[in-house]
């Protein structure tokens, strides 16, 4: 059994282990393949691991062997499925691994915003602190969380995850979700989510969370006219797909004092055009696509991405798109 891994440096640059993986076969992992190396390098395989490799129905066309492709990755727009299921290919991915690290990211980066931890410890390391007049100092406003109006956008795992936290901050929490008003409520008749539709959430929110999926009615689902209904004092946070927001509209929002901060994980482009708006906006601030990478939420990864591939040896195949 012949497995090839097209570009395994981002789940694994070298401080785990594809060990469990090479006991089903011959394991062969590329760092990085460049599209016109995909068909080369997995000509013989019979099982195809790939994160952002594009496997679209020309490689298929030209890979006969090919009967699996392992996706290292939640989502699965790497792969033509259509193509696959016609040739009989299946095509498994890996749900729900990052949830917890990605929900953390979040709170990283509204507490950012709030805080400005990295701002004034990079003051103090410049000596202000220590020749400061008074005891404190501060130089931007310092707002709680608690009583803030938290909005998510989109309640799969990590978004419940992410409002489960803000509940936990004290703040109220307000969703655009499928979900009945019953499903959101918890066991506690005071902690619980508020459903509500798309004015109401953005026009009442302090922060709004995107993690709902990238889809043609949810691309640029932040734009012009939606960050109009938007809070001038709002925070808007994006660890969910780059598209879901149009990076212009944000930075000039920015820019014009319509939004107060943008924090994200994402971009449309990834890395991102040094032309892009948003990088040179003081009040926005962004990570270059780490939410899902803590060393916890890679081992799941690779974990499950393996148990996958076992399963489909199996005959039992599991989490099939």
């Amino acid at each position: 059994m012949k497995i090839v891994i097209l570009d395994g440096y981002t789940a694994n640059p070298g401080d785990l282990s594809w060990k469990e993986l090479e006991e089903m076969g011959s394991v062969t992992v590329y760092d990085r393949t460049k599209p016109d190396e995909t068909v080369a390098r997995a000509k013989d395989a019979d099982i195809v691991l790939t994160n952002k490799v594009i496997i679209g129905q020309q490689e298929m066309e030209q890979l006969p062997k090919l009967r699996y492709i392992g996706l290292l990755s939640t989502g699965y727009n790497a792969v033509d499925i259509e193509a696959a299921h016609e040739r009989g290919i299946t095509v498994a991915n890996v749900p729900a691994y990052s949830t917890e690290g990605v929900a953390q990211m979040v709170f990283a980066h509204l507490l950012t915003v709030t805080n400005r931890v990295e701002h004034y410890a990079n003051e103090n390391r410049r000596g202000r602190w220590s020749h400061n007049t008074d005891f404190c100092y501060w130089d931007m406003p310092l707002p709680e969380l608690a009583g803030k109006t938290f909005g998510v956008v989109g309640l799969g795992s990590i978004g419940m995850r992410v409002a489960q936290i803000a509940l936990a901050f004290g703040m109220k929490v307000k969703a655009l979700t499928s979900k009945s008003q019953s499903q959101l409520m918890g066991d506690d008749s005071k902690h619980y989510i508020v459903k509500a539709d798309l004015q109401e959430l953005l026009s009442t929110s302090d922060i709004v969370s995107l993690h709902c999926p990238l889809t043609d009615d949810t691309h640029h689902f932040i734009n012009t006219d939606t960050i109009r209904l938007m809070k001038p004092s709002a925070i808007l946070i994006n660890t969910g797909r780059g598209p879901l927001v149009d990076d212009q509209a944000v930075a000039d929002a920015l820019h014009n004092g319509r939004l107060a901060a943008f924090c994200a994980d994402v971009l449309t482009k990834e890395p991102p055009g040094d032309d892009n708006p948003l990088l040179k906006e003081p009040n926005a601030f962004i990570t270059p696509h780490i939410a899902w990478a803590s060393t916890e939420a890679r081992t799941r990864l690779i974990h499950i991405a393996t148990d996958n591939v076992r399963a489909f040896l199996s005959g039992k195949p599991q989490n099939v798109v």
